[in-house]
């Protein structure tokens, strides 16, 4: 297996695992009864959304990057 797939594969389950997380904060948030814990949960929530953004962009970045090797200099 090559080592480009694997990566794919790794970024894809790093995705997976950000959304079911949001997800489950998400689903905690609405079932508590306690204004702090819905607080802290969507303060979570949203703390993983950005970091699942800025992780889709660094993945488009990387991938611009490797497409476009040696063209600045």
């Amino acid at each position: 297996m090559d080592a480009e797939s694997q990566r794919a594969r790794g970024r894809d389950g790093a995705l997976s695992l950000l959304n079911a997380a949001i997800e489950a904060l998400n689903l905690a948030k609405e079932i508590s009864g306690v204004t702090p814990a819905k607080a802290a949960f969507g303060s979570v929530s949203v703390l993983l959304t950005m970091i699942r953004v800025h992780f889709l962009r660094f993945c488009d970045d990387e991938l611009l990057i490797h497409v476009h090797t040696g063209l600045d200099d």
